[in-house]
C-alpha cells in the first residue's frame, strides 16, 4: 500500500459514532466490564494478568444511542520492552480515539502505584474519564471505593461487572458525556477474516492493511488471542476487518486461553463473508494450512489465498508459477480460490489483495435467473446423464438459486439418496464454468419430489 493511498482505507474509520475506551491496570475486570456492557462472551475472560492483548471492539446501542466500545490490555505505564510494551502502545492509541474512556480499578485492592500512575497519564489527555471501582458486590467494598478519590479524577461509581452491578448507571452516564452521533445510513459492510496457522504473518497483514499498527505483532508464535474487529473504508466500501488466533490442528491445541482462541477463529470464519488465507512464503504449503482452508470451505465463504513474506524470496515469474502450482495442488479441493503474492513488511500487493476481496464480494451476492439455471442443468446433465447404479435412475428435474452469499442452488430430483459424490462436483464445477462465481464457495442441495 502507497502512503498516499492510506486516506481511502482509514480517513473515515470509527468517525461516524463516539468510541468509549476501557483502560486499566491487568487483572481488574476489563474484559469481564467489556462482555457485560456488549451483551455476550466477545472477550476471552481468564484469571490470568494479559490475556487481552490487542484491542477488541464492538459497537453498542443504548437508548437510542450508539457508540463503539473498546476494550484493551492491562496497562503497565512504564514498560518499555516485550509484551507489556507493546500492549501500552495499543492502549495510548485507544485512549487518542477515545471520546470517553472508562477507568477500571479494583475495589479489593484499593488505589496502587500502576492506578496513580494511568492516572497521571489519563489527566494529559482531553477526554473525560469515568473511574469504576469494579467488584465492588459488598457494603464494605463499596464503601471503600471511595478512596480513589485522591486519583483526581471526580467521583468514583462503584460496580461488579461479573454480578452485573451498578452497569445501567454507567450506561446512564456514558450517554450524558458522549457526543452526538453522526446520522448512519444503513450499510452492508463486507466481514473479512484474516486466518491461517501460527506465525504466517496475520497480524502484519492487518496492519499493513488497515495503514497502522492496530494490532500487536510479535515474531513469537500465538500473539493474537482473541478475534479483533476492525471497521475501515476502502475505496468508500465499509469493510470489517476480523484478525484471528492462528489455527492449529485439533490434536496441537493447548488446553486454556489457546483453545478458546482456536474457537474464536473458527467463529469468525463463521461470520465473515470472505476469509484471507495467509501462507507463508519461505515455507511449503503445510497439513495445518489445508486444515483452515477446509474450515473455510466447509463453511461456505469466499477465500483469497495470501502468500505473505514474498519479500524475503527472490520475485521472478518462475518463482511465482512454481510455488502457485505446488500450492493450488495442495489445495485442490478449492480450486476457485484465487491466490496473491503479498508482503506486510513492504505492502506489496495489499491493495490487490483488497480488490479481490470486492470482487468476490459482489461475486457472492449475484443471482441466476431459474430460467438460465434449468437451461445449464439441462446442458450439464445432456452432456454427462447421472449415473445410476441401480434399477431406479436419478432424475433432476428442476433447479433454482434460492440464496446468495453464499450463491446457494437448490435441485429437485426423484430421490436425491441416489446421487453420487462425484456427480455433485461435476454439477459444481459445471455452473462454475457457466456462471463463474470465483473466489467462492458455492452451496448445492439437493431435495427428494415425485
Amino acid at each position: 500500500m502507497l502512503a498516499g493511498d492510506e486516506s481511502k482505507r482509514t480517513g473515515d474509520r470509527l468517525a461516524r459514532r463516539p468510541v468509549v475506551a476501557i483502560v486499566g491496570r491487568p487483572n481488574v475486570g476489563k474484559s469481564t466490564l467489556f462482555n457485560r456492557l456488549v451483551g455476550r462472551r466477545t472477550a476471552i475472560v481468564e484469571d490470568i494478568p494479559g490475556t487481552t492483548r490487542d484491542r477488541l471492539q464492538a459497537e453498542i446501542t443504548y437508548r437510542d444511542r450508539r457508540f463503539v466500545l473498546i476494550d484493551t490490555g492491562g496497562l503497565e505505564p512504564d514498560a518499555d520492552e516485550g509484551y507489556s510494551a507493546l500492549i501500552r502502545r495499543q492502549v495510548e492509541a485507544a485512549v487518542r480515539e477515545a471520546d470517553v474512556i472508562l477507568f477500571v480499578l479494583d475495589a479489593v485492592a484499593g488505589v496502587t502505584r500502576t492506578d496513580s500512575e494511568i492516572a497521571a497519564m489519563l489527566r494529559r489527555g482531553q477526554p473525560p474519564i469515568l473511574p469504576l471501582a469494579n467488584k465492588a458486590d459488598n457494603d464494605a467494598r463499596r464503601e471503600a471505593a471511595l478512596e480513589f478519590f485522591e486519583l483526581g479524577l471526580g467521583e468514583p461509581m462503584a460496580i461488579s461487572a461479573y454480578h452485573d452491578l451498578g452497569l445501567r448507571e454507567v450506561l446512564d452516564r456514558l450517554t450524558e458525556l458522549l457526543p452526538e452521533s453522526l446520522a448512519l445510513a444503513a450499510v452492508d459492510e463486507l466481514r473479512l477474516a484474516v486466518v491461517g496457522r501460527p506465525n504466517v504473518g496475520k497480524s502484519a497483514l492487518v496492519n499493513a492493511i488497515l495503514g497502522e499498527d492496530r494490532v500487536i505483532v510479535s515474531e513469537e508464535s500465538g500473539t493474537t488471542r482473541d478475534a479483533v474487529d476492525t471497521p475501515f473504508l476502502y475505496r468508500d466500501r465499509p469493510l470489517i476487518l476480523i484478525d484471528t488466533a492462528g489455527i492449529r490442528r485439533r490434536g496441537r491445541i493447548e488446553r486454556g486461553v489457546e483453545k478458546y482462541s482456536v474457537m474464536r477463529a473458527r467463529q469468525a470464519i463463521e461470520r465473515c463473508d470472505i476469509a484471507i488465507l495467509v501462507l507463508d512464503a519461505t515455507e511449503k504449503v503445510a497439513a495445518q494450512d489445508l486444515h483452515v482452508a477446509g474450515f473455510v470451505a466447509d463453511a461456505y465463504k469466499g477465500m483469497i489465498i495470501a502468500v505473505n513474506k514474498w519479500d524475503l524470496v527472490e520475485d521472478s515469474e518462475e518463482r511465482r508459477e512454481t510455488f502457485a502450482r505446488n500450492a493450488l495442488r495442495r489445495l485442490k479441493f478449492t480450486p476457485w480460490a484465487p491466490l496473491a503474492f503479498v508482503s506486510a513488511k513492504t505492502r506489496l500487493n495489499i491493495d490487490g489483495v483488497l480488490d479481490l476481496a470486492l470482487e468476490i464480494g459482489e461475486t457472492r451476492s449475484q443471482r441466476a435467473p431459474t430460467s438460465e439455471v434449468n437451461t445449464v442443468l439441462r446442458e450439464a446433465v445432456a452432456a454427462n446423464p447421472p449415473p445410476s447404479p441401480g434399477r431406479r435412475p436419478l432424475r433432476i428435474k428442476y433447479g433454482t438459486q434460492a440464496e446468495v452469499r453464499p450463491p446457494t442452488f437448490v435441485f429437485f430430483a426423484n430421490d436425491a439418496s441416489l446421487l453420487h459424490f462425484s456427480y455433485r462436483r461435476y454439477l459444481e464445477n459445471f455452473f462454475r464454468k457457466r456462471f463463474g462465481f470465483e473466489g467462492t464457495a458455492i452451496k448445492l442441495e439437493f431435495r427428494s419430489r415425485e
